[in-house]
């Protein structure tokens, strides 16, 4: 699932930037470059999830690092960020995502 969703937000962020911005209501990124970082940066991630799709025992780390701590980290920011700078709410569906992603994850670390 994280996978999918990686590979989904950044091909959102490097070819469908404007259609992201409309639906949720914010002025596009200014530069530019930092919403290609960040798709390419989750573009990145989902294609490291085929390392413990093939091998999940011998990548087990991988799925700590951006399961839990990643995407639990990202989903605190997001809730932050709206508090303390005000964000748009719109953004806590990322967070919401992000979260629920990073509890899933730590459970099924767990129960293995």
């Amino acid at each position: 699932m994280s996978a999918v969703y990686d590979a989904l937000l950044g091909a959102g962020l490097l070819a469908g930037r404007d259609l992201l911005v409309q639906w949720f209501g914010v002025p596009p990124p200014m530069p530019a470059i930092h919403a290609d970082l960040n798709g390419l940066f989750a573009l990145a991630v989902a294609a490291g999830y085929l390392l413990p799709y093939r091998d999940p025992e011998r990548y087990r780390g991988y799925l700590w690092v951006m399961g839990p701590m990643l995407k639990g980290a990202g989903a605190a920011l997001f809730v932050a960020d709206h508090l303390l700078r005000g964000s748009p709410a719109s953004f806590l569906l990322f967070g919401a995502a992000d979260g629920v992603l990073a509890l899933l994850t730590l459970w099924a670390l767990l129960k293995t």
